[in-house]
């Protein structure tokens, strides 16, 4: 089938990315040894920009490398969100010991995002089959009227490790992202692109 794959960086990174060895992570190999006997078109990766932080003042120099390495594959797209930070009042723990001010960083803009390609894409008669790889509920309405009123057909790479029991119905199909695909779908340590040789961030 003609195949649009949607993924959720941040739900794939939090879900089965983050503290393993899979951070150099090609995701046009993950995609094909998921769907094997696919015709996959195009590849759409939502993300936002991270900042430094004291603890881990490289963690933007990683990401642009990883965004790099992405760029090598030829039908890939980057989409980006951003990431918002405000200042919030938590209950603290146990309950009876008060509150305290934080600052909460959000990612904004993926699921609009997501949504919106799904649906134009859909409308553009762009895919056949749309994967999204995500477990997130909120992306329910926009599956429900691409398989509803665009008669397309909607699947889902789950990289959670439960499922998201409102997603369910609407797809025809969820597979689980397992160790086995990821540690078979990395970038070699070097590559190169027109700017040159780069290679993977320490510790990955």
């Amino acid at each position: 089938m003609k195949t649009n794959v949607y993924i959720d960086g941040f739900n794939l990174y939090y879900g089965c990315i983050k503290n393993t060895p899979y951070h150099w992570l090609n995701l046009a190999k993950m995609c094909e040894l998921l769907l094997p006997n696919d015709d996959i078109r195009c590849i759409k990766y939502f993300t936002a920009l991270v900042t430094s932080r004291p603890s881990d003042p490289d963690k933007p120099l990683r990401q642009q490398a990883f965004l790099r390495a992405l760029k090598t594959i030829p039908n890939l797209e980057i989409i980006f969100g951003t990431f918002m930070s405000h200042e919030v009042t938590m209950r603290l723990s146990p309950p009876n010991k008060g509150f305290a001010k934080v600052i909460k960083t959000e990612e904004k803009g993926s699921d609009v995002n997501i949504a919106t390609h799904l649906l134009v894409d859909g409308f553009r008669g762009d895919y056949e089959l749309a994967v999204v790889v995500s477990n997130d509920s909120d992306l329910l309405e926009p599956i429900k009227f691409v398989t509803r009123e665009l008669g397309k057909t909607v699947g889902l790479f789950n990289p959670q490790k439960f499922q998201s029991v409102a997603l369910q119905s609407h797809v025809l199909f969820i597979k689980q992202i397992r160790r086995g695909v990821l540690a078979n779908s990395l970038f070699p340590d070097t590559l190169t692109d027109a700017q040159g040789i780069f290679s993977k961030p320490k510790g990955w």
